[in-house]
């Protein structure tokens, strides 16, 4: 592709940006909660951006949805029916039913309209929401999940940001619902941002999480276009261990998840340690 002049910036913090050269602009409309724009860059394919914020794109997509999915899948030893909260570009989806024991997948999205464009822009992403196994609710998910009590065995809260429609979701009020909707061996993973810029966040819900469930597990992975590479990810969990129970793989053809990268992820550095002592 020819360079051009045209660029995409994000204001990932006050004091930090990340820029993308583009092509073009593929799509931008305003939907009921939100702005979305999609755009084609020449460094990472199609970009999908929510509020002017990175969400994913065609090269780096895998790392995140593998990871947010792949983890809590293998530590639960029999995965049936999976809830997403968020998530509507699909990628979680598309790994979760990759599992051969899933027997139900469930996506509670607020905003069906990115569901829509993701269909059309990221195919490959969303190719897992024709799976005849996945439930699509445009719905808000906090109650969704206040509203299915005892049913779930893993849920994903696959969110944005936590600003905007997504504020609810790192509450600790929220996660007591989660706990609820679970079954009584159930667990979750939430993205929870990254620990060089959002130390405080992350200490927060590692202990709102951790004062809820039984066992809380902060894990990493790397991540090039969201702020600094590195993100975390928070798992809460009635009685599996993510290492003492984790189980052999059960999906081939992951481009980043092995059973020796679960290991590894739940390897701190010191300093992200610190962020979970009480």
């Amino acid at each position: 592709m020819p360079k051009t002049d045209l660029w995409f910036t994000e204001l990932q913090t006050d004091k930090l940006t990340i820029g993308l050269r583009i092509n073009r602009t593929i799509h931008r409309e305003v939907t009921e909660f939100q702005t979305l724009d999609v755009f084609e860059t020449q460094q990472y394919g199609n970009l999908l951006v929510l509020d002017g914020c990175v969400m994913t794109t065609d090269k780096d997509e895998f790392v995140y949805h593998e990871m947010i999915s792949h983890v809590p899948l293998h530590t639960h030893p029999n995965p049936k029916n999976v809830l997403v909260i968020g998530g509507g570009d699909g990628g979680a989806i598309r790994e979760i039913v990759k599992h051969p024991t899933v027997e139900r997948a469930v996506l509670a999205e607020i905003d069906g309209r990115v569901i829509e464009a993701s269909k059309q822009y990221f195919p490959q992403i969303a190719s897992g929401l024709a799976d005849p196994r996945v439930d699509i609710q445009v719905t808000d998910g906090i109650q969704y999940v206040k509203d299915h009590k005892g049913e779930f065995d893993v849920v994903l809260v696959d969110s944005t940001d936590p600003v905007g429609p997504a504020v609810g979701l790192f509450a600790r009020d929220f996660y007591q619902m989660v706990f609820d909707c679970l079954k009584e061996d159930g667990l979750f993973v939430a993205q929870t941002e990254s620990p060089w810029v959002n130390q405080g966040l992350i200490r927060q819900v590692y202990s709102d999480i951790a004062s809820v469930f039984p066992q809380a597990h902060l894990y990493l992975a790397y991540i090039p276009t969201y702020p600094t590479g590195m993100w975390s990810f928070t798992m809460g969990t009635k009685q599996y261990h993510p290492l003492r129970d984790r189980q052999p793989a059960r999906v081939s053809g992951t481009k980043y998840y092995t059973e020796e990268i679960h290991q590894a992820a739940f390897v701190l550095p010191p300093f992200v340690q610190e962020l979970t002592r009480q």
